[in-house]
């Protein structure tokens, strides 16, 4: 684990080392709204041949302090922590909300980076009326619903107790700033400027990504590649069946941008 102070905040940064020599690029993971590290699997927060960061941004999971109000200072705080941590090129991932704040970082330092990789995201993220209101109304109301639409058609009961619990926990306040966050957020006119390596990936079944925005940022981004994982939902990376598909390919991904 790692302590640091980006921006003048605490930040809490989950670190593996690579057991290899000479190292390659590091990948630096960026969890989405309302959500911490833990919502990426151990799988690829333990790669054997990689330095991994898994960042709790600000507000969430062991980072302390107000969460940030816009996708930019989001982006800024990762651009902190690559300055803190002197990071060579790395590969950036990010999940939804954090799939756009790699997209920002990307536009606004692509000489950063080795790879991206976007995870059940979209270049644009309205959020669903319903879901903003009940978050605002309802809490317990907005849980139960952002777990009927956060898994694919094949439903893990262990993983959707896990899912729920984490939720529960999350402040109502953070996850409301984080969705008004996504709902501000639309870069489709400027992501086919983006000029580096990039894996897309999406469930067949997101609802709440669908995977039309994944499409899209297939066709934007020159040579982009595309993973859409049948059956999966919004949780693509840690619902059991499509998990593994998702680290392989990232895998992949990963040995060529080395």
């Amino acid at each position: 684990m790692l302590g640091l102070t980006v921006g003048g905040k605490p930040l809490h940064c989950a670190y593996h080392e690579a057991a290899v020599q000479p190292k390659p690029p590091p990948l630096v993971l960026i969890h989405g709204a309302g959500g911490s590290s833990l919502h990426w699997p151990g799988a690829l927060r333990r790669l054997p041949d990689r330095d991994v960061y898994a960042l709790d941004l600000p507000g969430h999971g062991r980072s302390a302090g107000p969460p940030c109000t816009d996708i930019g200072a989001y982006a800024e705080v990762v651009r902190g922590l690559a300055d803190a941590l002197a990071l060579p090129k790395f590969v950036l991932a990010g999940h939804s909300m954090g799939g756009a704040i790699a997209l920002e970082f990307a536009l606004r330092y692509a000489g950063r980076l080795a790879g991206l990789i976007l995870v059940a995201t979209g270049a644009a993220l309205p959020i669903a009326p319903q879901i903003m209101q009940a978050v605002v109304n309802d809490y317990p109301g907005a849980v139960s619903l952002l777990a009927a639409w956060a898994h694919g058609d094949f439903v893990d009961p262990n993983l959707d107790r896990i899912y729920r619990r984490r939720l529960r926990e999350a402040s109502p306040a953070i996850l409301h700033a984080d969705l008004l966050a996504c709902a501000a957020f639309d870069r489709r006119a400027d992501v086919a400027t983006i000029a580096r390596p990039a894996l897309v990936i999406c469930g067949a079944a997101d609802r709440m990504t669908p995977v039309e925005h994944s499409r899209f940022l297939a066709e934007q981004i020159p040579g982009a590649e595309l993973l859409i994982v049948p059956a999966a939902g919004h949780m693509v990376m840690l619902e059991p069946a499509s998990s593994p598909l998702v680290a392989d390919a990232i895998r992949r991904f990963l040995a060529r941008c080395a």
